[in-house]
C-alpha cells in the first residue's frame, strides 16, 4: 500500500484493503479476546472467594460469549482460498418428480435468500423457469457479500425433501430431490480466457409473470460454452446486451469454478453426480414427515427444527462443512 503506484490498480487495491481489513478485524478482535480473558480470571476468583452465585452466573455468560467471539475468528481463518471472499451465484434445478420436486427447488431457493437477509446480504434472481403447477424447474440467485462463496462452497450437492405432498389427494409421502451448485462470482483479478468461437449464444423470449415483466422482444440470453458443455442463461433484465454481459460473467465462474475443481480432482465427481438428481448422491436430507429432522450426510449434524433450517438458519450446518469437509 504504500508504493507510489498503488492506487492506479483499483481492482487490486481494494481487494488488498478488503484483506487488509479482515487482518485487521482478527487482530483486534484476538487481543480483545485475551484482555476479556485475563479479567475473567481475576472475576472468577473474586467471585469464588465471594461465594457468590449470580455474579458466577455472570461470568459464565461472559465466558460462554468470549467462546462464540473465538469460533467466529476461526470460522474467518477457514474462509482462506482464493476464491473464499467472492460473491456467489446459486444454481438450483428441480429433479425428478414434476410439481413436488419443482416445488421444493423453490423452497430451496427461499431458504438462501433468506439466509442471505439474516446476513444483510444482497441478493438478486438472475433467471428462473417456472413449473407448470407450482415452483421452479431451475433458478439461478446471485448472493453478494462478505465471503458468500466461502459459506456456501460445501453447499453443492443434492438436497432430498421428505414430506406428505400438498399436491396430492390422497396424502400420500412423497421423496423430491433438487440440485444446488454453488459458483464464485469472478471479479477482475482472476483472469478467465473464453474464446467466441467456442461460444454458442441464443435468444429466446422470456416467460414472465405478466403485465410489465413479460419481455416484448427476445431479450432473454443462453450461452453454451462447446468444449466444457456449460450453459447459463439470464432473463432478468429487458435489455438483450445487459442479459449477454451477466451471462459471459456467469460462465466465468463456472469455467474458474470447474478449473479449481479440475485441479482439486473432483472436476469428474461433480459433473457425473449432475446427470442423476436422486438416491445416492445426497449431500442433505430435510424430513417434514413422518418426523421432524434434518440431516447433512456428510457431517452427520442434525436439527429437529426443519421449518427454522428451511427460514434460513442454516449457520450451524455451514459451519460444520467448514470444520469437517475437506
Amino acid at each position: 500500500m504504500l508504493q507510489a503506484n498503488f492506487w492506479q490498480n483499483k481492482n487490486n487495491s481494494k481487494k488488498i484493503i478488503k484483506e487488509k481489513k479482515l487482518y485487521e478485524d482478527l487482530l483486534i478482535s484476538f487481543n480483545n479476546s485475551e484482555e476479556k480473558l485475563k479479567d475473567l480470571d481475576d472475576l472468577i476468583e473474586l467471585a469464588l472467594e465471594e461465594e457468590n452465585l449470580s455474579f458466577q452466573k455472570d461470568i459464565l455468560q461472559n465466558i460462554q460469549d468470549l467462546k462464540s467471539e473465538a469460533k467466529k475468528n476461526e470460522i474467518k481463518c477457514f474462509l482462506s482460498d482464493e476464491a473464499d471472499s467472492l460473491d456467489a451465484y446459486v444454481e438450483i434445478h428441480a429433479g425428478a418428480g414434476g410439481t413436488e420436486s419443482q416445488d421444493w427447488a423453490e423452497m430451496l431457493r427461499r431458504m438462501y435468500l433468506k439466509w442471505s437477509d439474516k446476513k444483510n446480504f444482497k441478493s438478486y434472481i438472475i433467471s428462473e423457469h417456472k413449473g407448470e403447477e407450482a415452483g421452479v424447474k431451475s433458478t439461478t440467485i446471485k448472493i453478494n457479500g462478505d465471503y458468500v462463496f466461502g459459506w456456501l462452497k460445501k453447499e453443492s450437492g443434492i438436497h432430498r425433501l421428505v414430506r406428505i405432498s400438498p399436491f396430492d389427494s390422497g396424502a400420500r409421502r412423497h421423496t423430491s430431490f433438487a440440485s444446488v451448485w454453488i459458483y464464485p462470482v469472478v471479479d477482475e483479478n482472476i483472469d478467465v480466457k473464453i474464446l467466441e468461437k467456442d461460444l454458442r449464444v441464443d435468444t429466446y423470449r422470456s416467460s414472465g409473470a405478466g403485465g410489465q415483466h413479460v419481455n416484448t422482444t427476445d431479450s432473454a440470453v443462453r450461452i453454451t460454452h462447446i468444449p466444457s458443455k456449460i450453459v447459463v442463461q439470464c432473463q432478468n433484465e429487458r435489455s438483450q446486451h445487459k442479459n449477454k454481459e451477466t451471462c459471459m460473467n456467469m460462465l466465468k465462474a463456472r469455467l474458474y469454478d470447474y478449473e479449481i475443481k479440475k485441479r482439486e480432482k473432483e472436476s469428474q465427481n461433480v459433473e457425473s453426480s449432475k446427470s442423476d438428481i436422486g438416491w445416492g448422491y445426497q449431500i442433505r436430507s430435510y424430513v417434514l414427515q413422518p418426523y421432524r429432522l434434518v440431516k447433512d450426510n456428510r457431517t452427520n449434524y442434525e436439527s429437529t427444527s426443519p421449518e427454522k433450517v428451511l427460514d434460513g438458519d442454516i449457520d450451524e450446518f455451514l459451519e460444520k462443512s467448514l470444520y469437517e469437509i475437506k
